[in-house]
């Protein structure tokens, strides 16, 4: 193995590393905030809304993401409503396309570990709740809301590194983030095993620093569950 040639790769690959944090960031900033839309739906009680955010999220959670992404790049042209509008230039682009499909697919899985995080939330909280005069937008913000973000904050974290890693599809439609650079590299000098080590070493490090992080926040919003420590004893 030529570490030579694996040190240049390295570093050809790292450059790519920003187009890989900006395309997992606004699919996870843009699909989270899709999900509490669907999932706002999947919980109202309206029949109308509530089977529309459950056929959102089984065609989504149901269909290979890669199928979502090829349908957005080269399906929404097809449509010359879209094509002559005011989208086009946005939508034309295959970094947006990337962060749409990535986003849309997200959503839908998004949307059910926040339903099972509010589903979580003790009845007889939200009942305390109430009888101090607390409801509505009050209710939702001072208690369901982060009682059912930190219940559904493991399930969240691995969704979060599967969307990291499902950045490597935007290669897919010319999206030069670390796994398409890894492609042409390949292309290149027919160094697959190498080329691939490198990539695959990146993905593993920003992965590591997701879960470190999202360790961290679970810790700090568990420290009502950690047991205060005890006064020594004279």
């Amino acid at each position: 193995m030529d570490f030579t040639f694996l040190a240049s790769t390295m570093v050809t690959l790292l450059k790519a590393v920003p187009t890989t944090l900006i395309l997992f960031s606004l699919s996870i900033f843009f699909g989270g905030l899709l999900a509490l839309v669907i999932v706002s739906m999947r919980v109202s009680g309206n029949r109308v809304l509530s089977g529309f955010a459950k056929g959102y999220i089984f065609v989504f959670r149901g269909s290979p993401l890669l199928i979502q992404m090829f349908l957005v790049f080269y399906g929404l042209g097809q449509f010359s409503v879209i094509r002559y509008s005011f989208l086009w230039p946005f939508l034309r682009e295959p970094m947006v396309c990337a962060v749409l499909s990535l986003a849309l697919c997200t959503a839908g899985y998004t949307a059910e570990i926040f339903r099972g995080g509010i589903r979580a939330v003790s009845p007889k909280e939200i009942e305390a709740a109430r009888s101090i005069g607390m409801s509505g937008f009050l209710l939702v913000r001072r208690i369901l809301a982060p009682i059912a973000f930190r219940h559904a904050l493991p399930a969240y974290s691995t969704e979060i590194v599967l969307m990291m890693k499902s950045t490597a599809l935007a290669s897919l439609v010319t999206v030069w983030e670390v796994t398409g650079v890894a492609q042409r590299l390949i292309s290149q000098t027919y160094r697959t095993m190498e080329v691939f080590l490198c990539a695959a070493i990146i993905y593993l490090l920003l992965n590591f620093i997701i879960l470190q992080g999202m360790a961290l926040l679970e810790y700090s919003l568990s420290r009502h569950r950690r047991a205060a420590p005890q006064p020594l004893k004279a």
